[in-house]
């Protein structure tokens, strides 16, 4: 085998770290990006917040003007000497550069007396930072003001570990006397703290299915009522029926006039199936929009948000340390950071631009929507607005994924706007987002006693000249969460 060299030509796309920093910046949601502002912003002294800097120099600007007036000679005026006592700070002249704050005080000063290790729980601010309390929290606190010994505080506190955060109880009594093997209890004890435990706020809390939800609900009305005792009866003797609308049965069986079965429906309709979820489970999640979105006369108009990102620039004081001829490390470490700053500044220019390019291009192609509603909405995938703008599809997958737009219409994601055709009849296209919005309107329009199936849907939907075909239907129904028309069909 004979070794020899040859020449060819060919392109090859090499991913250089700018270009690789500006992809991973581009695609970054709007909370990863700031995280990456900020690392930046630490890492890279020569990055800074241009209103930072801005306040930096008013600051410096007011020390200018506010002075402190000369004082006298401490000599000439000796402050009178006063004894320190239990509950003051006296502060060293001069402290080593090393020096910590314990070195010289054993804890925080008193209050007045009392336990000193409470006092200093107390000023420990660290420690009492707010947060949103869980179910758990909230159940604990309730439960902390009952009168229970502590075998029952036990039972209860492995009953409230097993609520699930929809306030359901995922175990049963016998699961629970197996986690407190070689204790001397019963089912009977088990279930008198489950009863304590389902008698706490929120109604519902601890019950093991929805049946049983609903009663532990319809039980905290007042007595007196009689929706309430006819809706205990539906709940406990008829909910199979009441689970499939079949309300001519629970009628007839618990003979009922329509007008007291709509009442008792109604009551049932104005409970919680899921109690869990009124107690706030963690830190609320604002969204803040990327594109804002609005109409100035006839025209929309979109903007970024100022809000996102802070405005950037590099720091005049120490590029102007840079010397060009010198190689020493310091300004070897300068260019290096300085290079750094333009690069990252440059490319979150270029991912505003090319975001604010993409979301003119869906506002102008999907201007309808904006106007009418959903049912408005044009047929677009990510191939027509990348032609458009000359772009890589995948470019357009990037700034459309977990960046939002503040609408008239409400904040919606940028790949709420991209949805399939389906046909019509006279050679048009419409969306998929549309056809939904007209499912969505023929259910709420329907008739509860005979709601509309799927292939009626579709065959309305065909009158319409929108060719669709009866899976499809039901592929979009389920989309929406709307149940089948055997669920939706109210026999009362």
């Amino acid at each position: 085998m004979k070794q020899a060299l040859q020449l060819r030509v060919g392109q090859q796309l090499t991913m250089t770290p700018r270009l690789q920093q500006a992809i991973r910046l581009l695609q970054l949601s709007l909370p990863d990006l700031r995280q990456e502002i900020q690392e930046a912003l630490d890492s890279n002294l020569m990055l800074e917040e241009q209103d930072e800097a801005e306040r930096l120099d008013d600051c410096e600007d007011a020390g200018t003007l506010y002075e402190l007036p000369e004082t006298a000679d401490p000599a000439a005026d000796p402050e009178p000497e006063r004894e320190v006592g239990s509950g003051d700070l006296a502060t060293p002249d001069e402290w080593p550069i090393d020096a910590q704050w314990s070195d010289h005080y054993d804890g925080y000063p008193s209050l007045g007396g009392g336990n000193a290790a409470w006092e200093a729980d107390r000023l420990d601010i660290f420690d009492r930072q707010s947060r949103t309390p869980t179910l758990r929290d909230h159940l604990d606190w309730q439960l902390n003001l009952s009168r229970l010994d502590d075998t029952s505080r036990a039972i209860a506190a492995a009953i409230v570990d097993a609520i699930d955060e929809n306030g359901y109880c995922t175990t049963t009594p016998g699961g629970l006397l197996e986690s407190f093997e070689g204790a001397d209890l019963t089912p009977e004890d088990i279930q008198v703290v489950l009863h304590r435990v389902q008698s706490l706020d929120p109604p519902g809390v601890g019950a093991r299915d929805l049946r049983e939800c609903l009663l532990i609900q319809l039980r905290h009305i007042p007595a007196g009522d009689r929706a309430r005792e006819l809706a205990i009866a539906v709940c406990d003797r008829h909910f199979e029926a009441l689970s499939r609308n079949d309300t001519q049965r629970i009628r007839r069986a618990l003979r009922l006039s329509a007008r007291a079965m709509a009442e008792v429906i109604a009551l049932i309709r104005s409970l919680n199936p899921r109690p869990g979820a009124a107690i706030a489970g963690g830190e609320l999640q604002y969204l803040i929009p990327d594109v804002v979105v609005h109409k100035r006369g006839r025209t929309w108009m979109v903007e970024l948000n100022p809000e996102t990102t802070p405005k950037l620039r590099v720091n005049p004081d120490y590029a102007r340390l840079i010397r060009r001829a010198d190689r020493s490390d310091d300004n070897l470490r300068l260019k290096s950071h300085l290079q750094e700053a333009r690069w990252f500044i440059n490319s979150l220019v270029s991912r505003n631009e090319t975001l604010l390019k993409v979301a003119t291009k869906i506002v102008e192609r999907q201007g309808g929507f904006l106007e009418y509603g959903e049912e408005a909405m044009k047929p677009m995938v990510l191939r027509d607005i990348a032609e458009a703008l000359g772009l890589h599809e995948s470019t357009v997958s990037r700034v459309t994924t977990r960046k939002y737009m503040d609408t008239p219409r409400g904040t919606f994601e940028l790949k709420y706007f991209f949805s399939s055709h389906v046909g019509w009849d006279w050679g048009g296209e419409h969306s998929s987002t549309a056809v939904r919005a007209r499912i969505r309107k023929l259910v709420v329009a329907e008739n509860p006693r005979r709601p509309l199936s799927d292939d009626k849907i579709a065959t309305v939907l065909a009158g319409q000249g929108i060719r669709v075909a009866r899976r499809t239907v039901a592929k979009y129904r389920e989309s929406m969460g709307v149940p089948a028309s055997s669920r939706r069909r109210r026999l009362g």
